[in-house]
């Protein structure tokens, strides 16, 4: 149980889109499609692609408004729905870094049914969790979880779910604070600008993670409840299996680091660790140090 069951969440704005579309996984992707999934804009490799705000791949027919999260009004809802848990995580962040970012603006939130057109491209269960630079929005295919578990054996509880979600969170703000732009991307390797936003996006999610429980709804419930040990070790879990050398190793069995693009297992855990017990002040520094040397 991740969410406080009293808490008000009915005030999320994300929306469900695509609906109706195939759900992948529900036919058996296989572990290269996995890895295609997870090597995604999840980790940066189409995000990296975008850091100076260039276009994506297309974005298709011109997205709907979308529909709201139905039956997610309480975290009782959050915590035995995915959808409504994860629509529901933009409250305590919003909270979180409106606290911590000067003319902090919220990103748009998409919880991605199938598919749906974007300022990047499709966004799909084939793409996984991503930020949209050009629209500024976060979005995720709750499915991505669940394959997770099947592909990779990853525990992929409730606290990883929102992991993931702050990462991708991490992104917007490296965006509006202007490190993307500050740190473009400059090809791959363990000291590449792309291995260092990610850490950072880590380090992001574990600061807020580490003070999630501070954000209240209108009546002062918390929305979240403080993390067990069993829950920071299925966050860890998550942030070791999307690691670069995990990655490489299961779908090639071999590991080349100049090929990275998002630190290694080792890497990404030390830094949501790093960020989770220091605060978002020790975020700064993989925008600084080697990555190589972490």
């Amino acid at each position: 149980m991740t969410f406080n069951p009293d808490a008000d969440v009915s005030g999320s704005t994300a929306r469900r889109r695509g609906r109706g579309a195939v759900v992948a996984g529900a036919g058996g992707v296989g572990l290269l499609g996995i890895i295609a999934l997870i090597a995604g804009p999840l980790l940066g490799i189409d995000l990296t692609g975008l850091l100076g705000g260039g276009g994506g791949t297309g974005g298709g027919a011109e997205p709907s408004e979308g529909s709201v999260i139905e039956n997610c009004l309480t975290g009782e809802d959050a915590n035995e729905n995915v959808d409504c848990r994860v629509a529901s995580s933009q409250l305590a962040l919003d909270g979180f870094w409106e606290d911590h970012v000067d003319g902090y603006r919220a990103p748009g939130f998409i919880i991605v049914d199938g598919a749906t057109a974007t300022g990047c491209g499709t966004a799909s269960n084939a793409v996984g969790p991503f930020y949209c630079p050009p629209d500024e929005t976060v979005y995720i295919d709750p499915s991505f979880f669940q394959l997770m578990q099947q592909q990779f054996g990853a525990s992929a509880g409730n606290l990883a779910q929102l992991y993931i979600v702050g990462h991708e969170w991490g992104h917007h703000i490296q965006y509006i604070t202007g490190d993307m732009e500050r740190y473009p991307n400059n090809g791959t390797g363990p000291d590449s600008n792309g291995v260092r936003i990610e850490l950072q996006a880590d380090c992001y999610a574990g600061a807020w993670i580490g003070q999630m429980t501070q954000e209240k709804d209108s009546d002062g419930v918390p929305y979240l409840l403080e993390p067990t040990e069993a829950e920071i070790a299925d966050a860890l879990n998550a942030a070791n299996t999307v690691g670069d050398d995990n990655i490489q190793e299961q779908s090639s069995g071999s590991v080349n680091p100049e090929s990275f693009t998002h630190g290694t297992s080792e890497q990404r855990k030390y830094w949501f660790a790093n960020g989770y017990q220091n605060g978002l002040d020790t975020c700064a520094e993989p925008l600084t140090a080697s990555a190589g040397d972490l």
